[in-house]
Order: structure tokens, then sequence, then C-alpha cells
């Protein structure tokens, strides 16, 4: 049964608003899961299936080569159709590859090939759910409560992320690797069910006579391209993806190969970095109210940016807790900087794009900020083995400083408050 008509208004705060509570319930239990297999995967890579660096270039670019191939005409199809029901069938496929790497696993048949499959297949309904997800706030909530309910939402990701791999890592003391991917199924299924029990407004929109796909993928990127903001944003962060892509598909072997600190380490790396996130979410507000929305916006890249060079710093380290406490604190500035710089950005794209085009534009800005990962993946991959390790994580720091430049250069240090509505 859905829940009664949540009483809209800005007076009412998100936290009576049952359905904004069941979506928001659903997120953080989803998220676990994610967290849980998170780790699990390159644990599963690495340690059972013995992947090198180009195997795990591959997986990186399977999981992430969705949102370049099919990530425009998912804008344009999800703005046809009706968002929540998109996002549960998405959850309910993505739940469905998750299982099967226990059954195979269970079974005496997994192969890399077989993650690279589950890979792919989650990605592509990952861009469904992402892009319905993306433009469903707002309808939703109002505009005036956008950020707000952005930043309640990734703050309880942030915790999920703290929580998930600490746990993780506990599991894999007990239980195999591929068991917690269980764990990430069990999470979209929850989604999944707290989504049915969401109630909202949305009407399935009416087709434009003499509409055509082509023509509404180019109204949703040709907003993105005319939007001197957003075109800045998607180059900064299309940036800072390829080269965080580089970085990151190497992690698991500096960590687990070179390093040795197994999934514990890896685990509390990643749980560290997320007490960075969780901060970073609950005080974005406080500082957009002191710095200002627009100058929020380069500063939190730029921190991000700068604690890159940590990385590269703990593999000289060599092993060793002074390795681990760099990685750890390279992750919490890390997630810090990003999730400052994520909130406000998410939430100006939403606050500035009409209703009808929101799937299409989000569609438009993964397509290139997401689909530039697989690329970054392989490029890793490929570098990790042709120069090394140490070599290709400082790539990864050159590339991190040139993502400010977009942002750092353009109107947002003069922007006390971001705009709400376009040419604003």
């Amino acid at each position: 049964m859905a829940l009664p008509s949540v009483e809209r208004g800005a007076a009412t705060p998100l936290v009576r608003r049952p359905s904004f509570l069941a979506f928001w319930a659903g997120q953080g239990v989803s998220q676990m899961g994610v967290q849980l297999g998170q780790l699990a995967l390159p644990v599963l890579a690495v340690n059972l299936l013995g992947a090198g660096e180009m195997d795990l270039g591959v997986l990186n670019a399977a999981s992430m080569a969705a949102f370049l191939v099919v990530g425009l005409p998912a804008g344009a199809w999800v703005d046809r159709w009706l968002k929540r029901r998109t996002m549960i069938r998405a959850d309910l496929v993505r739940m469905a590859a998750m299982f099967a790497v226990p059954l195979l696993w269970w079974l005496g048949e997994l192969r890399m090939w077989h993650l690279f499959a589950v890979a792919a297949v989650v990605g592509v309904a990952t861009v469904f759910f992402d892009v319905a997800y993306q433009s469903y706030i707002p309808l939703l909530v109002e505009r005036e409560l956008v950020a707000d309910a952005n930043g309640k939402l990734e703050a309880t990701a942030q915790v999920s992320r703290l929580g998930g791999p600490a746990l993780g890592g506990f599991l894999l003391t007990l239980v195999s690797a591929p068991v917690l991917f269980a764990g990430e199924a069990g999470g979209y299924l929850v989604s999944a069910l707290c989504l049915t029990r969401v109630r909202d407004t949305e009407t399935k929109p009416e087709r434009v006579e003499g509409s055509n796909l082509l023509h509404e993928i180019r109204d949703g990127a040709g907003f993105v391209v005319r939007h001197p903001l957003i075109r800045r944003v998607v180059a900064s962060t299309a940036v800072a993806n390829l080269f965080s892509s580089i970085t990151y598909v190497l992690m698991p072997l500096v960590i687990l190969r070179e390093l040795g600190f197994g999934p514990a380490g890896l685990g509390t790396m990643l749980s560290i970095g997320s007490v960075g996130g969780i901060i970073g979410a609950l005080v974005t507000p406080r500082l957009a109210a002191r710095i200002g929305e627009g100058p929020l916006l380069p500063l939190g890249l730029t921190v991000g940016a700068l604690s890159v060079v940590l990385f590269p710093l703990a593999l000289a380290a060599g092993q060793g807790p002074p390795a681990l406490v760099l990685l750890s604190a390279g992750e919490f500035f890390m997630s810090f900087g990003v999730i400052v710089y994520n909130v406000m950005q998410v939430s100006m794209r939403q606050r500035v794009c009409p209703p009808r085009l929101l799937g299409r534009m989000n569609a438009s800005i993964r397509c290139v900020v997401w689909g530039v990962m697989p690329i970054g993946s392989l490029l890793g991959g490929w570098l990790g083995e042709r120069i090394g390790l140490a070599p290709t994580l400082w790539v990864g720091v050159a590339g991190a400083a040139l993502s400010c430049v977009p942002v750092a250069t353009g109107p947002f240090l003069r922007l006390r408050r971001l705009p709400d509505a376009e040419g604003e």
C-alpha cells in the first residue's frame, strides 16, 4: 500500500515527510550493500582470481562503459518514463546480476569474464537508475529544499561508506569474498521495496508530436553546452574523473599486493575516507552560507585534488603504518573535497534546469563525466603495466591539479549565490 499523500511546502521538514523518509531509507540500505560489494570485488579479483593491472582496468571499464555507450539515449528514455518505476526496475536487474556471483562461485565456475559480464549488466542498470534518481529529487521535494535533500542523501551514503568497508573487512575474515555480493544484491532489493512505498505526483510526460529520440537527446545536450556554469562544471568533473580512474584502478594492487595491508587495510582506508565525506556533506550548507555557494565549488575540488599527492607518497613509504596513515589521510581529504563540490554542483544543476529536461541534462552530463572513466581505467591498467605503479599514480596527481582549472578560472569565485534559473 502506498503511503499517504505527503504535505508539500517548505514549512514541512523533510524528516516529517513519509515519502522522502522511505526514499532516504531505501538509498541508505542500498548504499551499504554497494559498499560490501565494492570491497569484495577487488579482493575477489586479486586474491581469488589472480587479476593483474590490465584485468582490473578492464573490470572497471566494464562497469563504467554503459555511461559512454547508452548514457545519452538513457536520458531521453527516462524523460519519457515514470522515474520511480524506472529506478525500481533498475534495482531488480542489479539484484539479479549480483546474485549470479555467489551462485557461480558455489558451483565452482566463477571466472574473470563472469565478473566482466556482471559489471557490464550492473553498469547499464545503474545508468538508468542514476539518471532517474538525479531527476527525481526535484519531483519529490520543492526546489528550495533540493540542496537539503541532496545533503541528507549524500551524508547517509557517506555513513554507508564509513560502515560498509569496515564491516566488509571484518566479514572477509569469516566468509569468502563472493558471499558479500549477496549483501549488495539484498541492498538493491530493499531499495526497490522502499521505492514502492514512495508516493509522488509525477505523471507520465506527454510525447510532443513530431519529436524523436535524436531531437530529444540534442535538447538535453544543447542545454548543457549553452549553460556557462554547467559547461565549466562538466569540464572540471570530466578531467577529475578521467585521472581519478587512472589512480583508483590501481589502488587495490597498491594496498593488497605492494603494501600488503590485506582486505582489512583496504576497508580501513575506505572507512576513514568516508568520515571526510560525512563531514563534507554535513558542513556544506554552513560553508556555503559563510563563504558563498560559488566559491565553494572550486574550493572543494581543489582540496580533493591536493589530497591525491598522498597516494604515491604512501607507496614510496613502503610497508608499515606510515603508508596506511598517508593513504587514509589522502582518502579523507579527497572524500571531503569531492563531496562538498558534488553537493553544490548537483544542486545547482537541478535548480537551473527545466523539469522537462532533467533526465536528458543529467544523462548528457553523465555520458561525459562518467563516460571518461572506462577510458581512464583502461589507461591506468596499461600505464601500470608499462611504466609501473608509482609513475602512474603521479600521472593521476598531475591530472587532478589540471581538473581545477575550468571552475577556478570561471565566474564561481564572484557568485555569492548560484542561480536558480537559467540566465540569472
